[in-house]
């Protein structure tokens, strides 16, 4: 990292540029570069998309990166000491890659369990979200890389996410939405990015809370940059707290600015404070004074590797890497369910595991959207099963579901370049009278971004393509405006597809496919050819995608039964899809996909040793829960997902995740579920009762309760010592006495929850305050200390525009999730009025709850302030967990 310039240096740089010389500095140069400005000797500075990993300038297959965890995945942890290391990984590989601002944390909530982007957020509760977005934030910054906090605010489902107006009360934003912001803030992030959607009327790139709290409260110094797109107008956002508009060339600013100020309808005054802060980053980031960076982006290599004889990039993670990537599978992996400990499994007796499910040999490990890179390597479940396994016992796969009927794009497991012969697919860009003006051999049938050539007409992917069964192939061809797909010369699909949306994820990275059945024989190569024509405001991807025949559902489920009925153990790996379950959509139901449920209770009917593995992002209902007897959520796991679920199943590592999301039983048990707006707005009307609150809130029992999770081995709570009396505003510990009464070492997650006056009048509605981790060894006590942050009994005052502590008792509860809260301590608190925050009420903010906010429920439903509540349906008890 660079250093912290002074007012009077950004002052004195800012004496060299002229108007149009600051202007061009407030919209990116292209896609990932702001400009540079050799008044200044200053470089661009280079973003990146890269919440699970860094994807660098290239959407390129052969620009490959190491992938984490999902951030659900990393949030389960409830470690912030590895979120920290995660974080450091980032860094490094931005580094690589000549990225100086990480595109990441994104902080929104999973406020219901439909939202589609769930996969790239952490969790359902505020303090969890901001303590785990704060760790990563460090751990990318201490390794020199800027962080960046999105999407500033209230962006929490991807329904008309460029237009939505979320309707949120002053109370619910400041005390749920804008609070992991906050912590981000404090722990010093340096770029903060505002989201499409509006607030309360307001679009965010031009809103007022860009302004307060963002920079005047919190004290934010850095800039705000606008999520790719989001400033579509002039005056409104240039007024705004909004300092820098990406992607460029083109934005409203560069066509406008320099005019604005000119007609005295913006003063450069706000134009030199845009600068100053841009500035500031430019100078952490090291960009002045720099050598130029490959225009590639890639400071330290050449983008586009090439390696095994196959074409496919060689592996680079070392053991360190991989080391760490494969510790946070197992660090986020929940135990959900271990009837008669089933795990972990012992290899040395065992003779034979089936291992079933499409996921298992072909699973999700990272979600869909801007947020998708290239993995440098991949282990999937069944090649570490069998790993862990080699000369122990045998292991059987059977897919139990046909190939989905979804068209996938091209591998070079199933095509070749018709030119070189090589595994992979041929693009080539054409002029307007067909003749190449580029070529080049690639990985995939997904080409997000084909190479810039001046003059390209045309895209153009050719294959050979070899189907491995007779039958009509569904072909698909993806993109927008002129498409035409040729199957052995004859044109089989030919038409012209405007674009229908102004959504960046669905024209620049997933545009939709138009499909056409096609017979084909197996083992026969058979010619390929797509071809886009390119036009203004199009994108230009462009994908060659094929699906196989429908197969036989019945027999492939029979082919599964028979092999968990001649194992010892099954394994059954399923998940959700990049259909049901992505960057850019919402979701439509929360249950699995294709067939999987009577997949699973087929297997679990003919083998009772059957442990179901769960493969996605978000929570997805489960029917059959009752009749498996170990469940395991290993999240979208990172390139590393198979190494790390061996680990677990074959108890080299303790399941150490907790969940960071409530998982209902039915979809129509949850209390918050909506997220499609009606005529544009989107009421937040449950106000501050979202997620476990939410449930607490309705007397609701979910299939597992948020902080849900079980270990391999049992604990016993057994006291807690908490102060008699606190002042308002003041910190303070909480000492948790428990021992570890099972048959191994492990770790315990020790939650912290306070309950007290609603100030709606409704009954205490306990939210997490703190949360610590201990590890001892069997029969061992262990103390847990929770430090709880001052403002923790504060609730925000809608009357006073300020966090107010009130005098009078409360309640903390202290378990292992928010539905088992054995014990409790009252504790007075002295009244406390915070006197650094605002006394008159911001212009956007609404001071009462919407009016749809459902009456107060009856005053003994927040049950688990009652011995009953803390019996959890789907926990066994501690005796049977080891």
């Amino acid at each position: 990292m660079g250093a912290e310039l002074t007012g009077a240096e950004i002052g004195r740089l800012l004496e060299k540029l002229d108007l149009r010389q600051k202007v061009r500095l407030l919209t990116g140069a292209d896609t990932w570069r702001t400009y540079a400005e050799p008044a200044l000797a200053l470089r661009a500075v280079t973003f990146s998309d890269g919440p699970a990993g860094v994807r660098g300038t290239a959407w390129d297959e052969r620009d490959t990166a190491l992938v984490l965890p999902s951030p659900t995945a990393l949030a389960a942890a409830w470690d912030e000491e590895l979120v920290c290391a995660a974080g450091g990984l980032l860094a490094a590989e931005a580094q690589r890659k000549g990225v100086d601002v990480l595109l990441a944390p994104t902080l929104n909530l999973h406020r219901s369990p439909l939202g589609g982007r769930h996969f790239e957020c952490f969790s359902e509760d505020p303090l969890l979200t901001g303590r785990t977005g704060a760790a990563l934030i460090r751990g990318i910054q201490a390794g020199g890389v800027a962080a960046t906090a999105k999407h500033f605010v209230a962006n929490d489902a991807e329904t008309d996410r460029l237009t939505v107006d979320v309707r949120v009360d002053e109370r619910t934003l400041r005390e749920i939405y804008l609070a992991p912001f906050e912590a981000a803030v404090g722990a010093g992030v340096r770029v903060v990015m505002s989201a499409y959607n509006r607030v309360n009327g307001h679009t965010m790139s031009a809103g007022p809370l860009l302004e307060r709290p963002l920079k005047d409260e919190w004290g934010f110094e850095g800039p705000v940059v606008s999520d790719w797109g989001a400033v579509r107008s002039l005056l409104e956002t240039a007024r705004s707290g909004q300092d820098l508009a990406m992607p460029g060339p083109a934005s409203p600013w560069a066509d406008g600015l320099c005019a604005a100020v000119a007609a005295g309808a913006l003063p450069v005054e706000v134009i030199d404070e845009k600068v100053r802060r841009l500035l500031r980053l430019a100078a952490w980031t090291g960009a002045w004074g720099d050598p130029p960076r490959d225009p590639s982006g890639t400071a330290s290599r050449a983008p586009h590797r090439t390696g095994g004889p196959d074409g496919a990039p060689p592996a680079r993670a070392g053991r360190g890497e991989r080391g760490l990537l494969r510790r946070a599978v197992a660090a986020g992996a929940v135990l959900l369910r271990n009837e008669g400990s089933l795990l972990p499994l012992d290899p040395a007796r065992l003779r034979s595991v089936a291992v079933i499910g499409p996921h298992a040999t072909d699973p999700r490990i990272q979600g869909g959207g801007s947020a998708e890179v290239f993995p440098d390597g991949l282990v999937t479940p069944l090649e570490g099963i069998t790993a862990a396994l080699a000369g122990t016992a045998r292991t059987v796969y059977a897919p139990g579901l046909p190939p989905s009927a979804v068209p996938r794009p091209l591998t070079r497991a199933d095509s070749r370049d018709p030119r070189g012969g090589e595994p992979g697919v041929l693009v080539r860009l054409l002029d307007a009278a067909g003749d190449e003006l580029h070529a080049e051999h690639r990985l995939s049938g997904r080409i997000v971004e084909p190479a810039e050539v001046p003059g390209a007409h045309t895209v153009e992917i050719r294959a050979l393509f070899r189907p491995d069964r007779d039958g009509p192939w569904t072909l698909a061809v993806g993109g927008w405006g002129p498409l035409s797909l040729a199957v052995a010369g004859r044109t089989v699909l030919c038409g012209t597809f405007p674009v229908d949306s102004d959504d960046p994820a669905r024209v620049h990275v997933a545009p939709p496919l138009r499909l056409v059945s096609v017979p084909l024989t197996g083992g026969r190569e058979v010619e390929l050819t797509v071809r886009r024509g390119l036009g203004g405001g199009t994108g230009v991807a462009t994908v060659l995608a094929a699906a196989p025949p429908p197969g036989d559902a019945v027999a492939e489920r029979e082919r599964a039964v028979a092999a968990a009925r001649d194992a010892e153990v099954a394994v059954v790996v399923v998940g959700t899809t990049p259909e049901s379950e992505s960057e850019g959509r919402d979701r439509r139901t929360l249950a699995l996909p294709e067939g999987q449920d009577a997949l699973v209770r087929a297997v679990v009917g003919a083998n009772a040793r059957t442990v179901v593995v769960l493969n996605t992002g978000a929570p997805v209902t489960l029917p059959w829960r009752h009749e498996v007897r170990a469940l395991l959520l290993a999240w979208f796991p990172g390139q590393e997902g198979g190494a790390g679920l061996a680990d677990v199943l074959f108890g080299r590592a303790e399941p150490g995740g907790r969940l960071p999301t409530t998982w209902p039983g039915t979809e129509g048990d949850v209390p918050v579920l909506r997220t499609r707006p009606a005529d544009g707005v989107l009421p937040y009307s449950e106000g501050p009762f979202i997620g476990y609150r939410a449930w607490l809130r309705a007397g609701a029992r979910p299939a597992y309760w948020f902080g849900h999770g079980l270990g391999y081995t049992t604990w016993s709570y057994e006291s807690l010592e908490a102060p008699a009396e606190v002042a308002g505003g003041e910190p303070f510990e909480v000492r948790v006495v428990l021992r570890n009464t099972g048959a191994r070492r492990g770790r315990e997650v020790v939650q912290l929850y306070l309950a007290g006056p609603e100030p709606d009048g409704g009954p205490p509605v306990p939210r997490l305050v703190g949360h610590a981790a201990v590890s001892s060894d069997p029969g061992e006590r262990a103390v847990a200390v929770v430090r709880v942050a001052g403002r923790a009994p504060a609730r925000w005052s809608t009357r006073e525009h300020r966090w107010v502590t009130g005098p009078g008792e409360v309640t903390l509860l202290c378990g292992r999730s928010a539905g088992d809260l054995p014990l409790r301590a009252v504790t007075s608190v002295s009244p406390a009025l915070s006197s650094d925050l605002p006394s008159d009420p911001p212009s956007d903010l609404p001071s009462d709850p919407p009016s749809d906010l459902p009456s107060d429920p009856p005053s003994d439903l927040p049950s688990v302030l009652s011995p009953a509540a803390r019996d959890m349906p789907e926990t066994p008890p501690e005796s049977a967990l080891h």
